[in-house]
């Protein structure tokens, strides 16, 4: 049940930035079709990313054998930092919405969930279900971030950005202490 509890906190905080972009993008003229299609993009890349970053990752721990709680520790620290030295550069959005555009998008907000992956199997022996949770969940807050992002101000993404960063912050030194 904890482990599950963790996954899906990770999603949530994986996928707060997703949303917040979202936002941001769903407040240009964009159709529910290409919601939806937008949506499953981000979701699928939220499902190969992390699937890369822990082969990637796995053979990192062998090579250089490290503690694989430690590596995701300061992984998730760095991401959340990052993630709120963010909030303060200034954003660049796409003018349309084209295939390639959305592809883009779709890899830059999943490349956290890359490096999550790196250090997964510290969390789980179950790695397929954990990259569903991140899917299903990035797939739910990209569409719920694009539907809301033609009613909602920026506001509220900046906010979202900083609730997943300090989650993500949390949990990675909730993994430091494991270590």
């Amino acid at each position: 049940m904890k482990e599950m509890i963790t996954l899906f906190t990770i999603a949530i905080a994986l996928s707060m930035d997703t949303f917040s972009l979202s936002l941001g993008i769903g407040t240009g003229s964009i159709s529910k079709k290409r919601c939806l299609f937008f949506s499953v993009l981000v979701g699928i890349m939220h499902f190969m990313m992390p699937l890369l970053g822990n082969i990637i990752g796995n053979k990192l721990v062998e090579i250089f054998m490290l503690r694989s709680n430690f590596l995701l520790g300061l992984i998730l620290i760095y991401l959340g930092i990052t993630m709120l030295i963010d909030i303060f550069k200034p954003n660049e959005e796409p003018k349309t919405l084209n295939f390639i555009n959305m592809l883009l998008f779709a890899v830059g907000v999943s490349i956290d969930s890359f490096s999550t992956g790196i250090g997964l199997s510290a969390i789980t022996n179950n790695i397929y279900l954990a990259m569903l949770i991140f899917s299903f969940t990035s797939f739910c807050f990209t569409y719920l971030g694009l539907l809301i992002g033609k009613y909602a101000n920026h506001l509220l993404g900046a906010y979202a950005t900083v609730f997943g960063s300090i989650l993500l912050i949390v949990i990675g030194f909730f993994h430091l202490c494991k270590y």
